[in-house]
């Protein structure tokens, strides 16, 4: 391998990063309620499944409250639990 050309690498695309906007920051929300729905849903995939803190941008306590109002909110059939 010692006389065979060197391959040349191709550069790295570059990604654009957008920053994460907290959610709740932007609407002005303090407590998450398990009835606004509209919300809510902004947190589920399109599966059904309840979004990454890393995907929503939220804080772990907030990434809590969520997790759990969906919860609640799915026990009162407001919203649908994960499709399989």
């Amino acid at each position: 391998m010692a006389g065979s050309p060197a391959k040349k690498r191709r550069p790295a695309p570059v990604e654009v990063k957008r920053p994460k906007v907290n959610k709740f920051k932007a609407l002005n929300i303090t407590e998450v309620d398990y009835k606004d729905v509209a919300i809510l849903r902004t947190f589920i995939s399109d599966r059904g499944k309840i979004r990454s803190r890393r995907v929503t941008g939220l804080t772990p306590q907030q990434q809590r409250q969520v997790a759990m109002a969906i919860k609640n909110a799915r026990e009162m059939a407001l919203l649908p639990y994960a499709s399989s």
